[in-house]
């Protein structure tokens, strides 16, 4: 799915700045991480790169890996390849934001069914079939405001995969939730995604609930640097 060597990020100067530091990361097929660390060490900084929405300063090697090939994608960043990352992001890539980003003017089932429509994909059941295993199929033609938070947060999971993507990225899907509803909400995301086969990396505060779902910790341990910056670095992974 993605191979990424000594991929860097640095933001600000000085006693400002953070930078991050990926030495080696592997995610295959089937595969189940857990990003663990601090508030502040920069798992929504792992995530957007990974999701294609934040470039890199520097890679060794930074390629995506499908049936179709190797894409390198920091060469398509340094050459602001826009077009081709968009659509290797909207094929390959769900997203679940620690906000749910849920459109409020649109229903349950448009909101599912978004990236579907956005790819020009056939009908094939699958936005029923999703809302039915994450327990959402009753709300199907609420707008998201008369939902629940953990409801609104299963919706968001649905929508993340309903294109059935190769790699799904969380970003604190349960934090707003109770303990119960936590692992309810993370046992049907991950059930989700071994179905379809897709790797998946979920950012979460609380490793007793990764460790409990079965998920591998991946960690980022930060460092004072002479200048005042920090340094982030996840460990290596493979």
């Amino acid at each position: 799915m993605m191979s990424l060597r000594d991929v860097r990020k640095t933001r600000g100067e000085g006693s400002q700045r953070y930078s991050l530091v990926i030495p080696r990361l592997e995610l295959a097929a089937g595969r189940q991480f857990a990003l663990v660390g601090p508030s502040g060490s920069g798992k929504s900084t792992v995530l957007d790169l990974l999701a294609l929405v934040l470039s890199p300063d520097g890679a060794q090697r930074f390629d995506f890996i499908s049936d179709q090939g190797h894409v390198d994608v920091f060469g398509l960043w340094r050459a602001a390849r826009q077009n081709q990352l968009a659509q290797l992001r909207s094929r390959q890539i769900g997203y679940v934001l620690q906000t749910g980003g849920l459109l409020s003017y649109l229903d349950v089932r448009s909101n599912i069914d978004l990236p579907r429509q956005l790819l020009d994909l056939p009908d094939d059941g699958s936005v029923e079939r999703l809302a039915a295993q994450l327990e959402v199929s009753e709300h199907l033609h609420k707008k998201p405001q008369a939902l629940s938070v953990g409801q609104r947060q299963r919706v968001s999971c649905a929508r993340a995969l309903a294109h059935h993507p190769h790699v799904l990225l969380a970003d604190e899907p349960t934090a707003s939730l109770d303990p119960l509803n936590a692992l309810r909400v993370m046992q049907l995301l991950l059930g989700r995604v071994r179905e379809q086969g897709a790797c998946c990396v979920i950012a979460t505060h609380d490793e007793g609930l990764a460790r409990n779902a079965g998920l591998h910790p991946l960690r980022i341990a930060c460092s004072r640097d002479e200048d005042g910056g920090v340094t982030a670095t996840l460990e290596d992974a493979r």
